[in-house]
């Protein structure tokens, strides 16, 4: 067993909600559980007694929740929860409604605008009220092309207290990006923004929200609200209205409208790179309890607590940070560049909110590191208990940079799941240790494990991650899929009756989790499986590697391993600093993972959510088409990729 970085003491956990959850579980069911791995599988075990405490001890606001827990438990996909239940996430947010701060939204300009409760209802209410003289009904989309502001929330709220679906896209999408996902919902009413900034540069937007508004032919109406000017400029946009002017009306209640468990709340969209994007529904219920269970059992989260996560409004974590709601903490936004105006501009803003608990990606914290910066020595982070990562797998040596330089006591939880399930497979524990690249635990009430081709499970040793039975937060589906054809065929093909998410994982020693690295990106020479995150997590800690990209090139009648690798201002790889890359792969690693080809590139093309796309250079490398570069943040990055000598020989 490997010794842990950071483990809680014994009056932190008797402290936390999970504990209080052991124990009425014991208490009521006469059982003696005495550690998180017991609480994981009686879970499991035990899936309808469990989702019901989660709604009970969460006090879920509904009209009706019905007998039944979970009907056809053994159908994936199929199954249905709460049945006969009737809510309304809206409502389940929006419980509190006095002073105590609901929403502290920063950009990188300098920007705070604090909103309490009661503000935060009110506007709602005025934005609902006009939504629904629009037309917008139950089961109507409203479309947000958004930064993450406090107009974001308000729109999502709105929305979701009339029944209808809220879907957004974060301003910097092109104007085919977001036609190749609004396009496909057919929303009623956009929300959009004037314009945003980014790393001191102001983007003006109205150009694109004009484009979109006429070739969107189903909407209604356009409401633009001032981000980057000082007043709303509607002129030239079709439908379009000012964001004050729209509100400008005496709605002080908001009719919340109550609708079966299983009914359309969002819709989010897989990344696109490999074709148009999937629209992935989900619901009302299965968000809201899923995302109590994260925030107040894996989190801790209370009333008192201030919840940041660096997001945009087009990443699914942007859904997962606003439920904070449900449990009345306060939420911090931030819209702009991590590094803008400085480099410390996060840490500056935990210390000022008193931020308690920090989300942010693993590719920030590296990126933290590189820059030299030590917030825990150059800021008060007293209040700060938890930070959390993911985006990626969080590499071994920023486990230790966060112990180090920002600070030793506090929960490190390297969390992993997705848009699809809008939440996560595996995430921190509050009552269990941290040990160094791993993720603490495996979610309650998720049946998750690691299987092998064959469909055995596996532990210590990698293979794919699955969950074995039904959670709440399973889509509904896909938007335009009628008969889950295209549903079924993404999740369900590899093992029939058991989602199958596509990561390539490792259950270890300690019963916690290994990203190795998504599985249709798993390395394969000589017929050995790598997962790409073996390889980044050595590369990266080479001086002058900022970061990197890794894809088996088909050579001969088999693949070789090459590794693209950014470089920091000013240094050159030469053969010194490519026998160094090697050498640290193969001391931590093995010969296999050591690739035949180190090339230096000035940029790696990522997805407008951040994430490398390492099958749309492996397709580029081998003269494939990349069908949908719009889903791209940087797709002029591609063509450094194209047609290179050293991959010719």
């Amino acid at each position: 067993m490997s010794q842990p970085l950071w483990q809680p003491s014994q009056t932190e956990i008797e402290a936390t909600q999970m504990h209080a959850l052991m124990q009425r579980i014991n208490r009521e069911h006469g059982i003696e559980i005495r550690d998180y791995s017991a609480l994981h599988a009686w879970s499991v075990d035990n899936l309808e007694a469990f989702w019901q405490l989660v709604w009970e001890d969460s006090d879920v606001l509904a009209d009706t929740q019905g007998d039944t827990v979970l009907e056809r438990p053994d159908a994936m996909p199929g199954a249905r929860w709460f049945p006969h239940a009737r809510l309304n996430f809206a409502a389940n947010l929006l419980r509190r409604r006095d002073q105590h701060p609901a929403l502290i939204a920063c950009d990188e300009r300098g920007r705070r605008q604090q909103l309490s409760y009661a503000e935060l209802y009110d506007q709602v209410a005025k934005l609902a009220h006009a939504l629904r003289g629009s037309g917008v009904t139950a089961g109507d989309r409203v479309a947000g092309f958004v930064p993450n502001s406090e107009h974001a929330i308000i729109g999502m709220l709105a929305t979701a207290s009339l029944g209808a679906v809220w879907s957004s896209c974060s301003p910097d999408f092109g104007f085919n990006g977001v036609l190749d996902r609004f396009g496909q919902i057919q929303p009623k009413v956009l929300i959009a923004t004037d314009g945003y900034t980014w790393n001191g540069k102001p983007i003006d937007t109205r150009e694109r929200v004009a484009q979109i508004s006429d070739a969107i032919e189903s909407l209604n109406q356009v409401v633009i609200f001032p981000f980057l000017h000082d007043e709303a400029d509607t002129h030239g946009i079709d439908k379009a209205v000012a964001w004050h002017d729209y509100l400008n009306n005496a709605a002080t209640e908001i009719e919340f409208d109550p609708q079966p468990f299983d009914h359309p709340l969002y819709i989010l969209y897989s990344s696109g790179t490999t074709g148009a994007p999937k629209c992935i529904v989900h619901s009302a219920g299965g968000t809201l309890l899923q995302h109590l269970k994260e925030h107040r059992l894996h989190t801790d989260l209370r009333a008192d607590d201030v919840l940041f996560y660096y997001t945009t409004c087009g990443w699914m974590m942007w859904n997962w940070l606003v439920s904070g709601l449900a449990c009345g903490a306060t939420l911090v936004l931030f819209d702009g560049s991590p590094f803008a105006p400085a480099p410390d501009v996060l840490w500056s803003l935990t210390e000022r909110e008193g931020i308690t608990v920090f989300g942010t990606s693993a590719k920030y914290i590296a990126a933290c590191e590189k820059e030299g910066l030590k917030p825990g020595r150059s800021h008060d982070l007293g209040r700060l208990r938890a930070v959390l990562s993911t985006g990626s797998a969080l590499a071994h040596e920023s486990f230790d940079y966060v112990y180090r330089d920002i600070k030793p006591n506090l929960l490190l939880a390297s969390i992993s799941g997705g848009t699809d399930i809008v939440s996560c497979f595996a995430l921190g524990c509050p009552i269990r240790p941290v040990y160094r690249g791993q993720l603490q635990c495996r979610g309650l009430g998720m049946a998750v494990d690691v299987f092998d081709d064959n469909g055995r499970p596996l532990r210590e040793e990698k293979g794919e991650l699955v969950c074995t039975r039904p959670f709440p937060s399973m889509p509904i589906g896909f938007w335009n899929d009628p008969d889950n054809e295209r549903y079924r065929d993404a999740y369900f093909s590899t093992f029939p009756g058991i989602w199958a998410h596509g990561d390539y994982a490792e259950i270890t020693a300690e019963d916690g989790l290994i990203i190795h690295g998504r599985s249709d990106a798993v390395l394969n020479p000589g017929g050995v499986r790598i997962g790409t995150a073996e390889i980044y997590r050595q590369v990266e800690k080479v001086e002058g590697v900022l970061e990197s990209l890794c894809i088996g090139q088909e050579w001969g009648d088999d693949i070789r391993v090459v590794l693209f690798v950014r470089l920091q201002p000013g240094v050159e790889l030469d053969d010194p600093l490519r026998d160094e890359i090697r050498r640290t792969i193969r001391t931590n690693t093995s010969p296999r993972h050591v690739p035949a080809r180190i090339i230096q590139v000035s940029d790696i093309p990522r997805t407008l959510s951040g994430k490398i796309v390492e099958l749309a250079v492996r397709n580029i490398v081998h003269g494939r088409p990349v069908k949908n570069q719009d889903a791209l943040a940087n797709p002029e990055a591609l063509k450094l990729y194209e047609d290179l000598p050293e991959l010719q020989q």
